[in-house]
């Protein structure tokens, strides 16, 4: 692609300042990079700064490997064109969008923000999507899937050029429909400015990733630019609408601040789209769905009231684009389970194990909740919280577990480079508030209530939880979810909790129960 298209949809959002050789109409662009190691011969490097280095510092090894041009956040004296930006993260969505083509621009995009239920929401609008005879694509936490192909998300939403190329990849595999999930990170850094969007849902907000944004303000400010900014933007501005989730109060404000494009959904019959519950229990959810086409009932194996939400959020994304609400009910039940979120391991003795990524203070009340209401008989948690991340929710996670459980483990998750005593503790001044008792013995585990006991290592904690679990039991493994590994320091080494959780029950079968 001519490199002069680049920097005229560079300079369509901000000014351009351009150093170095003359930029000529005959200089071609290859390809679009921001890994210096990754240029190739006649490529364009886009310098962004990330959490552990900084592309200005590797400008060089971009020109020694070819590079046709450089877009930087200062001037520098290089031999090829370099263009300076205010926002290189910002220049590199732009760039990449022209040079793919601007593939949303020919899709049906649903973006789906919020801090928790977003992989459920993004599940159950796929399957509507299927429902109504659609070629899908879907991009979020658990994977990238479309075209009979499955790609492992490294994050839930990929940096601005990785998420225009797979736009692309899905549009030239005959994908019409895409759902993606937009996480606060993708927001703040620019990763979705130019994926031009037809629906966006709200799904909740609580407290999560204080590590990246500091407070909660900044993190609601980065959740609610989806729906001030970017969907007020591009070729669909006009017809675009919006889905939120007005159980949250942030929901009910973000409806206020757009009752036009705005689509309500809860359990309040003032909602445009609510829900009364018929049944819910540990095989599902029962509900009456009523939406301005008329009602419909619905049954879901998804378990716990959150999960009815997000079916509600599904509605809405399926009632704005006018599918029927038949299609609709099809798809909400041809949902049957979503990797790591309320997964229950089979058990022929009768014990309720649940998996689940659960891993913010409201996620874990929620997923508590949902389980209490099931009139389990004693309910034993088994968790941590991850290294490196949110702080402050360590201790409300903490007290939470303590409230709603009977039993809590205190575990390792991923520790990363923190030391994982130290996560513990921090977890554990949470949980005395609640559950002020330290069993003396993991053994005692399952015969003295409303204890706490800490095992750092996690496949013991689970093998523990679940030996102390009688028949009617509920255990929650929860944190890591649909996750294959476990981080510890710059290790990555293989661990899943249904793995886990089933070579626990198999081991309690052969020994036969403790209790």
């Amino acid at each position: 692609m001519n490199l002069s298209r680049l920097i005229e949809r560079i300079a369509s959002v901000q000014p351009v300042q351009r150093v170095g050789p003359s930029v000529e109409d005959g200089i071609d662009i290859s390809g679009i990079h921001y890994c210096a190691q990754a240029v190739e011969k006649g490529g364009m490097f886009v310098a962004v700064k990330g959490q552990s280095a900084d592309g200005h510092d590797f400008i060089h090894e971009a020109l020694k490997r070819g590079a046709a041009a450089v877009v930087t956040k200062r001037p520098v004296s290089v031999h090829v064109p370099c263009l300076t930006v205010k926002d290189t993260r910002r220049a590199l969505s732009s760039a990449a969008a022209e040079f793919y083509g601007n593939p949303s621009g020919d899709m049906t995009l649903v973006g789906i923000t919020g801090t928790n239920g977003k992989t459920t929401t993004a599940f159950l609008v796929e399957s509507i999507f299927q429902k109504a005879g659609y070629r899908t694509g879907i991009m979020g936490t658990i994977f990238c899937r479309y075209a009979g192909r499955s790609i492992k998300s490294p994050m839930t939403t990929p940096e601005s050029l990785d998420l225009q190329r797979m736009l692309a990849e899905m549009k030239r595999s005959g994908v019409t429909h895409v759902v993606m999930e937009v996480s606060s990170h993708a927001l703040f850094l620019s990763r979705v400015e130019d994926c031009w969007m037809d629906v966006g849902i709200f799904t909740n907000l609580s407290q999560d990733h204080l590590d990246f944004h500091k407070d909660m303000e900044s993190y609601w400010e980065s959740k609610k630019r989806l729906f001030s900014e970017l969907l007020t933007t591009g070729p669909k501005k006009d017809r675009v609408r919006s889905v939120f989730n007005c159980n949250n109060p942030r929901g009910r404000a973000l409806l206020e601040q757009f009752p036009r494009s705005g689509i309500g959904v809860g359990f309040d019959p003032e909602n445009a789209i609510w829900a009364k519950i018929v049944k819910s229990d540990l095989s599902g959810i029962q509900a009456m769905v009523h939406t301005p086409a008329g009602p419909f009932e619905a049954s879901s194996p998804l378990v716990g009231l959150h999960n009815l939400e997000n079916m509600l959020c599904a509605t809405g994304a399926g009632f704005a684009l006018g599918l029927s609400l038949e299609t609709i009910r099809g798809g909400l039940e041809a949902v049957t389970r979503v990797p790591g979120r309320f997964e229950t391991v089979p058990d022929a003795a009768g014990r309720h194990v649940v998996i689940d990524f659960a891993h913010t203070p409201d996620a874990l009340e929620n997923t508590l909740k949902a389980i209490r209401a099931l009139n389990p008989g004693r309910v034993i948690t088994v968790f941590g919280c991850g290294g490196n991340r949110d702080r402050e929710k360590r201790p409300l996670m903490g007290e939470i577990a303590g409230r709603l459980s009977d039993w809590v483990i205190i575990t390792s998750d991923n520790p990363r480079n923190e030391d994982p005593n130290a996560i513990i503790e921090q977890i554990r001044k949470g949980v005395i508030r609640s559950c002020p008792k330290e069993g003396d013995s993991i053994k005692d585990v399952g015969t003295v209530h409303n204890v706490f006991w800490i095992e750092p290592d996690r496949r013991s904690a689970i093998r523990i939880g679940i030996r102390a679990a009688r028949p009617g039991d509920a255990v929650l493994i929860a944190g890591k979810g649909h996750e294959t590994y476990q981080i510890r320091g710059d290790e990555t080494v293989h661990f899943d909790d249904r793995e886990e959780a089933m070579a626990a029950l198999s081991l309690k079968e052969r020994e036969g129960s403790v209790q």
